[in-house]
C-alpha cells in the first residue's frame, strides 16, 4: 500500500505547484502542443508560480488540449481548475491556481504576444514582500 499524498490537493503547498506544472507539461507533450513556453513567476506576482503558453494547430486542437488538461487535473485530485474561452477556442485560459495555462491558435498567440509581456515580468527583480 502506498503512503504519502494520493493527489495534487494532498501535496504540501511548496510541492503542489511543481507537480501541477509537471502534469500540465506532460499532457501538452502527449497532445503534441506546439511552441510550449514556460515562464517562472515565483516571487514576481501573486497570481501564480508559473505560466505556460502553447499553441494548437486549430481551434479543435486547442479545445481538445484544454479539456484533457482539466480532466487530468481533476483525475489527479485537483478539481478546482477553471477554464475560460472554450466556446471559440481561439484562446483558452486554464487557471490551476499555481499554474496559469494559455492555449492559442497560432495567429491569435502572435497577436497578443503574451510571452514578451510576461517574460519581461519574469526578468524583473523579485518583490521584497514575496
Amino acid at each position: 500500500m502506498k503512503s504519502g499524498p494520493q493527489s495534487l490537493a494532498d501535496l504540501p503547498a511548496d510541492k503542489r505547484g511543481a507537480a501541477t506544472l509537471a502534469l500540465i507539461q506532460a499532457q501538452l507533450d502527449d497532445d503534441k502542443a506546439e511552441d510550449v513556453v514556460t515562464i517562472d513567476l515565483c516571487g514576481k506576482t501573486d497570481i501564480a508560480d508559473a505560466m505556460v503558453v502553447a499553441s494548437g494547430r486549430s481551434a479543435r486542437h486547442v479545445g481538445a488540449m484544454a479539456e484533457k488538461i482539466v480532466k487530468k487535473l481533476k483525475d489527479a485530485g485537483f478539481g478546482r481548475a477553471r477554464m475560460e474561452g472554450a466556446p471559440a477556442c481561439d484562446w483558452v485560459l486554464i487557471d490551476a491556481e499555481d499554474v496559469i495555462v494559455h492555449l492559442f491558435r497560432p495567429e491569435v498567440r502572435q497577436f497578443y504576444n503574451l510571452e514578451r509581456i510576461w517574460s519581461e515580468t519574469a526578468r524583473a527583480p523579485v518583490r521584497p514582500d514575496a
